[in-house]
């Protein structure tokens, strides 16, 4: 690890600080977004498809050693799920759900691996800024899923994602912290600027407030990270959108 463990430590203080003081507001907003969402739902919308162009992403897979019931995968669940089930700002919200628990699921196989002595010495500073990200990614997760029910759509407790073999190959075969850190910077710079792209693709303002909240969160875990590569985060005044994930990566079975 390239920063100390103090550092580290007082980086996650000031991450849980951030998210502490802003989910509160997220979570009024999403119940004012799903209920839009509602009226949305029951009065078909002739809106256009949203993400259209954006670029491909790196992102983590699903996996099995998801430590959170957040994402306790229900295959009869997801199952009723299909290309067609999210359309407009509620396939973004779907999006968004896959991404989260994608989060979820990597941070915890992570920790799984620690815990096996798979990537080598660990700093507990690390296991502990690992534990406070999940937890985080977790929220996010169970939020947008309460606008899908809300809305009478079946939530996405999984990573139904094309690209979630490949990720999850990456993550099992890390041999130290250096390597499952880059694998989670990949996705956290991903989904910042996913959301990034969300704000001004997303009709529902209550919608673009929650990605305009949440992005924060996730570029300042993926700043931190970069710090534990000893990569120095240049700050950015826009983050861009060529990493943002498409939707037509979800795949549903």
């Amino acid at each position: 690890m390239q920063i100390s463990e103090h550092e580290l430590r007082s980086m996650t203080r000031d991450l849980e600080d951030l998210h502490d003081s802003t989910f509160p507001v997220v979570q009024k907003v999403l119940d004012e977004f799903a209920a839009n969402m509602v009226n949305v739902v029951r009065k078909p919308s002739t809106r256009r498809t949203f993400f259209l162009g954006a670029a491909g992403a790196v992102t983590l897979g699903t996996v099995a050693a998801c430590s959170t019931s957040a994402t306790t995968t229900s295959p009869s669940t997801v199952a009723r799920a299909d290309a067609n089930t999210y359309t407009g700002d509620l396939k973004v919200v779907a999006l968004a759900a896959a991404l989260e628990n994608l989060a979820v699921s990597a941070y915890g196989l992570a920790l799984k691996k620690a815990g096996a002595g798979e990537l080598g010495a660990v700093p507990p500073a690390v296991a502990e800024f690992v534990t406070a990200a999940q937890k985080q990614h977790a929220d996010h997760a169970i939020g947008w899923n309460s606008v899908l029910t809300k809305a009478g759509k079946p939530p996405v407790l999984d990573a139904p994602l094309t690209i979630t073999a490949d990720q999850v190959a990456m993550l099992m075969a890390a041999k130290s912290v250096a390597d499952a850190a880059k694998i989670a910077l990949g996705l956290e710079d991903a989904a910042a600027q996913t959301y990034t792209f969300a704000t001004a693709n997303v009709d529902d303002a209550g919608g673009i407030t929650v990605a305009a909240t949440i992005q924060p969160v996730e570029a300042q875990h993926a700043a931190i990270l970069n710090f534990v590569l000893g990569q120095y985060p240049v700050p950015v005044s826009f983050i861009g959108v060529d990493a943002a994930v498409k939707p037509d990566t979800l795949k549903f079975s």
